[in-house]
């Protein structure tokens, strides 16, 4: 059974990434041609009066069919040209039949609005089998959904209700729900495709795999995060696929959900399905956010280290942080070198300073809070001073820790903080002087 060109649609997720697309089946009245069969077959369908296929007219058919199918689509067309002059003396079947296979052609030729416009003659025809005009008006919507028509398909799809009496089809219900997505009307989308869906249920089968990709981007559009989740989950049991066990997790975060976030997170790190640098970072972050900071550095070190994640200032700060996070200051130290190198502003030499200072490397820390403060671009630039007047003050550079704590003071943020330093520095060094002198 021959496809009509996939329709695509854009994912809308922080994780995501995925598309959702949709394969359109193409009716009888197109799958089932070439072939005048189809002709005699919706003759004897026919539930009014219907004129007759003449022989003539039928042998002339089955010449554009046969140059057509051989090939010659050139030679289809004209002989079908050739028929068409002489319209006036055919019956409306006759007619009806001659645009069903310029339609057929058209389409065969990816020629989209010559077969539109060439089924829309047939279904023009009043004296036509109701089998055909059915089968026709469905093809005409799929027709009109490959063509991006999308306000032409649920036309199409009205009409179509209007002359259909057999049971409706899941194809109807996913035909509509894809439209009303295009559409942006999502609301009327779910209406449709969670009755492909509970059909599906019904009968004991799988549901398709596209199908819970458009319904999870409509919840989605719609902002109904809980219904986006169920989904997800059903979507892991039914496809394990590493693509949706990320968004699952990523989804879990968004509603609140952390602890259910790390268990579906890891446990697809675990099967191997963490593979990319953004579902490396999200498992870090997790990892961090869930209080387990050695592992989120850890992880983030194991991708540098494997090249599954760049070398860059970003990434090695947030390891240095967590490093901090995990009471590990000895350990950050390397990693906030790395990513002060690595940028042109100062603001990881500041931290490098303020870490030196927490580990008592004053002289580092002093070096680090004068390579942050000449770099610039700080967010806080007073830090940098405190640290460099704490780092001055422990080497007993006592005027030189005063001037740091000077320039800090006159920062709002740290103004108060500064004073307070500036006046025992002060004190610590008359106690020095004093101390020196009655040791002289």
């Amino acid at each position: 059974m021959k496809l009509l060109p996939t329709a695509k649609f854009l994912k809308i997720m922080l994780f995501c990434t995925a598309a959702v697309s949709t394969s359109i089946v193409v009716p009888s009245t197109l799958s089932l041609m070439p072939g005048l069969n189809v002709a005699i077959a919706h003759a004897e369908q026919k539930t009014k009066r219907v004129p007759a296929l003449r022989e003539k007219v039928y042998s002339q058919l089955a010449r554009a069919q046969k140059l057509a199918d051989e090939g010659d689509v050139k030679g289809g067309l004209e002989a079908l040209d050739s028929i068409q002059e002489r319209a006036s003396s055919m019956n409306s079947y006759e007619i009806a039949m001659m645009h069903n296979f310029y339609g057929f052609i058209y389409y065969n030729e990816n020629d989209l609005p010559k077969a539109i416009a060439s089924f829309e003659k047939v279904v023009a025809e009043e004296a036509i089998p109701e089998s055909l005009r059915l089968s026709t008006t469905f093809s005409l919507a799929q027709l009109a959904m490959a063509n991006g028509e999308y306000k032409k398909v649920i036309a199409f799809l009205d009409k179509w209700d209007e002359i259909n009496t057999k049971l409706i089809t899941e194809g109807y219900y996913l035909l509509r729900a894809q439209t009303y997505y295009q559409l942006k009307e999502y609301s009327k989308g779910l209406e449709y495709i969670n009755q492909v869906i509970a059909l599906s249920d019904s009968e004991g089968k799988t549901p398709k795999e596209n199908w819970l990709v458009l319904q999870r981007a409509m919840y989605y559009s719609l902002n109904q995060t809980d219904k986006v989740v169920a989904v997800l989950e059903r979507m892991v049991k039914l496809y394990n696929k590493p693509e949706y066990w990320v968004q699952l997790a990523g989804m879990y975060g968004e509603t609140g959900k952390e602890k259910e976030q790390l268990a579906v997170i890891e446990a697809a790190y675990q099967q191997g399905f963490l593979k990319t640098k953004s579902d490396l970072r999200q498992l870090s972050q997790t990892y961090l956010y869930n209080g387990l900071a050695y592992k989120a550095a850890k992880t983030m070190s194991d991708a540098i280290e494997k090249g599954l994640v760049e070398k860059s200032a970003k990434n090695y700060a947030f390891i240095a942080e967590a490093m901090i996070q995990a009471k590990e200051d000895e350990k950050s130290i390397s990693y906030f070198a790395k990513a002060a190198d690595l940028s042109e502003h100062g603001k990881y030499d500041q931290r490098l300073a303020e870490v030196y200072v927490n580990t008592e490397q004053y002289e580092e820390a002093a070096d680090a809070a004068r390579k942050a403060l000449d770099k610039g671009g700080l967010d806080f630039e007073s830090n940098a001073y405190v640290a460099l007047g704490m780092a001055q003050y422990n080497m007993q550079n006592f005027d030189a820790s005063i001037l740091a704590f000077e320039q800090a003071e006159k920062h709002k943020k740290s103004q108060r903080l500064a004073q307070q330093w500036i006046k025992y520095v002060k004190r610590e060094k008359v106690h020095a002087e004093t101390l020196k002198t009655a040791l002289l």
